[in-house]
């Protein structure tokens, strides 16, 4: 008999043997690898994300100035500086201001994109992939070129906008004054966020199958019933994203309307109130930190109670 099967030597039944030694460093390299993988992007995440927010949110409930900025030992006041700010009649100008400068970015922005990706999506001609991409030049373009070239656009002496309307006899428009200002960064932050709904939705309308497009013409179906019938519902994941990215993004948006009016009149928004304050920039002469952290931190809630929003829609859409 040989000695691997003698009673003495078999293992017990019901027992576990221990695991080769080079298994267990095989794992355990394969641990350190992911969290060397990993350990980058949670620095990153937490110096340059966390440690901002969390920052912001202990500004707004300390009142600070330039003294205790830099040097500390600002006095913690709770919630006053939120109502002091919420109590401004400013604010609710601003609020209404900001409401309709990303509802009309957001709705204008997904319109066109959309229009603009059904086109290229049914047309199939030669130049079709030469044209969408001419179409991506306002989304690569930075944001102080296309401030610039729009504030030349809307100049009420020599600007284009103005010379085409006066070919057909209308009086100049200052397109830049505290009247127009809103009309007019609404119209060039359109102009910036069509490439991007372009690009989602294209991809989005390439996914759905061309057989269900076909099987309903059999059927009878025009192309607008096509439309509200296939389209629209097949769509509606890729709208979802669409829509809250371009939301976020609209609320936040600081460059384009400070590089055109400063953020004066009409155009100022809470994102551009914010900045005005913490640096003391156009119509906010004086520095206020904790004041533009609490309209900071009141965007950031605006943003995560739309994102709760879309996960919601997300999980009632799976159920």
């Amino acid at each position: 008999m040989s000695l691997l099967t003698t009673p003495e030597l078999a293992a017990p039944q019901g027992t576990r043997t221990a695991p080769p030694v080079d298994g267990r460093r095989s794992r355990r390299k394969t641990t350190w690898t992911a969290v060397a993988f990993v350990a980058p992007l949670v620095i990153y995440l937490v110096l340059f994300y966390a440690y901002p927010l969390v920052q912001n949110v202990v500004m707004s409930l300390h009142r600070f100035d330039r003294f205790s900025f830099v040097n500390g030992g600002a006095p913690f006041v709770g919630f006053d500086i939120y109502a002091e700010v919420v109590a401004q009649s400013r604010f609710w100008v601003v609020v209404r201001q900001t409401v309709i400068f990303t509802t009309a970015s957001i709705v204008l922005q997904y319109a066109i994109g959309l229009a603009l990706a059904a086109f290229f999506h049914r047309s199939r001609f030669r130049l079709s992939a030469t044209l969408r991409g001419l179409y991506l030049i306002p989304w690569l373009l930075p944001v102080i070129v296309s401030g610039t070239t729009w504030q030349w656009m809307m100049s009420p002496d020599t600007g284009v906008l103005n010379a085409f309307l006066g070919i057909f006899g209308a009086d100049p428009v200052w397109w830049l004054n505290a009247d127009n200002a809103l009309l007019s960064v609404t119209i060039a932050n359109i102009w910036l966020g069509v490439p991007f709904n372009l690009v989602i939705l294209y991809s989005g309308l390439q996914n759905i199958p061309a057989d269900l497009y076909e099987a309903a013409a059999l059927d009878g179906a025009g192309p607008w019933q096509s439309f509200w019938r296939i389209t629209v519902p097949l769509l509606r994941p890729v709208t979802l994203i669409a829509l809250l990215l371009g939301l976020v993004y609209t609320l936040k948006v600081v460059d384009i309307i400070w590089i055109m009016t400063s953020g004066t009149g009409s155009s100022q928004t809470l994102a551009t109130w914010s900045y005005g304050m913490a640096f003391g920039k156009g119509t906010s002469a004086v520095i206020r930190y904790s004041e533009a952290s609490a309209v900071g931190t009141i965007l950031l809630l605006a943003a995560l109670v739309f994102g709760f929003v879309y996960i919601a829609v997300q999980r009632k859409q799976e159920d």
